[in-house]
């Protein structure tokens, strides 16, 4: 028999406007823009040159068995919050058999940059390589944190791309719930590549100066890097060891829109599904989500249907329900964003306030939303419905809550 209840104990982040939880909750409830000026390779035959990249990261530091040297970034990325969210969540050595601690990361392009020097040298460029070829497959993101923290339960990369993060925390929650495992660490990770980059600016789909998410002269989305780490346990080994909850994972729902690969359904279907699938699973009522998290890329067609689906699902009370992107202040981080915005639903839930959708100057008529574009608290939010949608029509959409 399995165990109903999933919480959250830790939780470790990477991003373009923080580091560390601190940071990062100060800036997305303040506003803090995290876009720049591209430094990782030469974007000077791009139209556009300017990205969401993470600063002063230093992985050494988050290494001990591995040599950081071996991994391309995205894995340095993943090793590192995932480290950060097991110091948080405090688990003493020995109270989970290591057969049943997991790992469950998703990730859009895995570590690109590992070819991408290694196609440079094929090129002629006289550059040193450190990185391991072998490590360029999109498993080695979870077999390094599984290695670093002796985590020998299930193991997997899910590559949805942008919805990947919340797969992996329904997944993760489900292992779980069969008692297929006992704890596991979900996230997602992606960091900065040519490739990923080079695909975005030959869609046309990148905003020349800023990501607007529902504005009416909003352009398209910015390309970023970033991480983030959940540590997911059940509420019973929680408060056997007596942890801080921070959430629990009350729901989540998975659909395909089954229609374009890049483009979404324009009247939301699969969002309205996931939605609908991840209401249903948490027994929350609809009237009680105090707060969304919006997927909201900025380009028309997004947030257009995320917006209808949205008012298909709850009516004419979504008009009062709070809702923002934080993707407005460092762009999209591919596989990770679902899982940073999983963060920052948590940070909503623990700190009383509502991330701020930046850049917002005249709110498209027909999107019809409660846009969140100044400091706000948070009233009486105890339950969140957070967004992710994906190239491919992949969708999925997570409901967190305080714990009761």
């Amino acid at each position: 028999m399995g165990t109903d209840r999933i919480v959250v104990t830790g939780m470790g982040i990477m991003t373009p406007i923080g580091n560390n939880l601190e940071d990062f909750s100060a800036a997305i409830f303040e506003g803090e823009n995290g876009i720049g000026p591209i430094t990782a390779f030469d974007v000077s035959h791009h139209d556009i040159q300017h990205g969401g990249e993470v600063k002063g990261f230093e992985p050494e530091y988050y290494f001990e068995r591995l040599n950081h040297e071996d991994f391309d970034r995205s894995t340095q990325f993943a090793v590192a919050t995932s480290k950060k969210a097991l110091q948080m969540a405090n688990i003493k050595h020995g109270f989970y058999d290591s057969r049943k601690l997991g790992c469950i990361f998703g990730t859009t392009m895995g570590n690109q940059q590992i070819p991408e020097k290694y196609n440079d040298m094929l090129a002629g460029k006289k550059e040193e390589i450190k990185y391991q070829l072998r490590n360029f497959q999109p498993s080695a993101i979870t077999s390094a944190v599984a290695a670093e923290l002796g985590l020998k339960g299930p193991n997997l990369v899910i590559p949805t791309a942008c919805a990947a993060g919340n797969y992996a925390i329904g997944y993760g929650a489900d292992l779980i719930k069969s008692k297929r495992a006992d704890c596991v660490i979900c996230g997602g990770s992606d960091a900065m590549s040519r490739v990923c980059y080079t695909m975005f600016s030959r869609l046309g789909a990148m905003s020349p100066d800023l990501c607007r998410p529902f504005d009416k002269d909003r352009h398209g989305m910015i390309v970023s890097e970033g991480a983030a780490a959940l540590v997911l346990e059940s509420y019973e080994k929680a408060k056997e060891r007596n942890a801080t909850i921070y959430a629990e994972i009350l729901g989540y729902g998975n659909s395909c829109d089954a229609y374009h690969v890049t483009a979404p359904h324009p009247e939301g279907q699969g969002a309205m599904l996931a939605i609908n699938k991840a209401i249903a699973s948490s027994g929350v009522n609809k009237s009680d989500i105090g707060y969304i998290s919006a997927h909201g890329t900025g380009t028309k067609a997004n947030d257009t249907a995320e917006s209808y689906a949205l008012s298909q699902v709850f009516g004419d009370i979504i008009s009062e329900i709070p809702i923002s992107s934080i993707k407005s202040m460092f762009g999209h981080t591919m596989g990770a964003a679902a899982a940073i915005e999983a963060v920052a639903s948590i940070l909503v839930l623990n700190k009383g306030r509502l991330p701020i959708n930046m850049n917002l100057e005249h709110l498209d008529p027909s999107i019809g939303l409660n846009v969140v574009n100044k400091s706000t608290i948070a009233e009486n939010t105890k339950y969140i419905l957070s967004n992710s949608f994906a190239f491919g029509g992949n969708i999925s959409c997570i409901i967190l809550g305080q714990e009761k």
